[in-house]
């Protein structure tokens, strides 16, 4: 009963911050929609708006070139009231997800996969923060506050990403294929979470099933689960292929703005400044690389860290937070949430506070610079671009330096004698 009064005073005073913000702040989300740190041409709300206008006049709302969201957004958005005379439904509606968003870490952190999975069991597994606190660092990160205010579409894949999680360390396979396909229909990069959250759900299944029940095999699990995945995702696809009009325009229009990025306006990532100085002739070479690059990681961390699935996933969603196309603080506020899980490494990183000065440096400046650029006319794309390399670089390291925490955490299960001794890395 104490945990279901703490969860309605978290919940109430997160909905009541957003929803004040809101209504004594009319102004603010449309400042906060234009912000290139939180809005990017996939998920930015005035581009949504501009797709609903054709949608509801019975146009292609691919025919402008400006909207790349996926079509069933579009429904769902005709269905609430005119945003200029009703605000209230949209913003209850970004409140709510947050709100979700936040009870389903809590779900995931009352699993304990963080501190004790199928085939680890970490000897700090007592150094844990409460399900409350892992929702309370998620609802009232500033990252997530603004997120919610700008009214991007990338909550929703946010939200799709933690339900997955969230049911995959459950065990129930139905409920994480469908998340995560919506999730990998809306976004395209979370389909790269499938290897971890298939080892994390199949773990799970096997811990929860008794020696006289037999459970399927790795490869039968796999392919049924792949099988799963695809079907659920070409239902979405054939769903916006009825919805659009039976066209196919749609896919070129967001997936494959995503995939070639043609959207070169500036956001807190790698590519965009990348690819305006990229001689066409080089610029397929590149993308190549760029994608390869963070696909790699999903192959290399789901075998090295095969004893800890949920840590793969949440190193992963610090991965894409840097190095997809067109990230946002929407993804690092996510990332920080999963992070948040893992208090019990918190002691063995090495560089926290150098991390936290460096993201808080690139947070207030990146604006600035941005502001000194396009508006004051009295800078370059040189000096956004270098505030974002910062921020990125800030990123890597806490990535790093947390993957370095789980490794010797695991290695101190092999060597307890070494547990607060210093180890030098040769």
């Amino acid at each position: 009963m104490a945990i279901d009064r703490q969860k309605a005073v978290l919940y109430g005073s997160a909905a009541a911050i957003r929803l004040f913000l809101f209504t004594v702040f009319p102004s603010l989300p449309d400042l906060l929609t234009g912000r290139v740190e939180i809005s990017t041409p996939v998920t930015s709300f005035k581009r949504l708006q501009e797709g609903l206008f054709l949608y509801t006049h019975n146009v292609s709302p691919y025919d402008g070139g400006v909207f790349h969201q996926a079509p069933l957004l579009l429904p769902l958005f005709s269905l609430l009231p005119d945003l200029n005379q009703y605000p209230f439904a949209t913003n209850f509606l970004y409140t709510a997800v947050d709100l979700l968003c936040a009870n389903a870490l809590m779900e995931l952190a009352q699993t304990g996969q963080a501190t004790s999975s199928r085939y680890f069991t970490s000897p700090r597994k007592g150094m844990t923060w409460s399900a409350v606190s892992i929702g309370t660092s998620f609802l009232f990160n500033p990252f997530t506050i603004l997120t919610c205010l700008a009214r991007p579409t990338s909550v929703f894949t946010n939200l799709f990403i933690t339900l997955a999680t969230t049911k995959a360390a459950q065990g129930a396979t139905s409920t994480y294929i469908i998340a995560l396909s919506f999730a990998s229909y809306l976004s395209l990069y979370p389909v790269f979470l499938f290897p971890p959250l298939a080892i994390l759900c199949y773990d799970r299944q096997a811990s929860l099933t008794t020696k006289s029940d037999r459970y399927s095999s790795p490869i039968a699990f796999t392919i049924t689960h792949v099988s799963a995945l695809a079907a659920g995702i070409g239902a979405l696809l054939y769903l916006s292929y009825f919805l659009t009009g039976f066209s196919w325009e749609f896919i070129p229009s967001t997936y494959g703005v995503q995939l070639l990025l043609p959207d070169l306006t500036p956001n807190v990532g790698l590519w965009w400044y990348f690819f305006i100085e990229m001689f066409d002739s080089f610029r397929e070479f590149f993308l190549g690389v760029f994608w390869l690059h963070m696909a790699s990681y999903v192959g290399g961390l789901s075998f090295r860290l095969r004893n800890q699935p949920l840590f793969v996933v949440t190193t992963l969603l610090g991965i894409f937070a840097v190095y997809q196309p067109y990230p946002s603080i929407s993804d690092t506020s996510l990332y920080f949430a999963f992070l948040a899980l893992y208090r019990h490494i918190i002691p063995l990183m090495r560089y926290s506070f150098f991390l936290v000065a460096a993201l808080l440096y690139a947070s207030f400046l990146g604006p600035a610079f941005y502001y000194l650029w396009v508006y004051a006319g009295s800078g370059n794309a040189n000096f956004f671009y270098a505030i974002t390399l910062v921020w990125s670089l800030g990123l890597s390291f806490i990535v790093a330096d947390s993957l370095y925490a789980v490794l010797r955490d695991e290695w101190e299960v092999k060597r307890p004698e070494m547990r607060g001794k210093e180890a030098r890395q040769i």
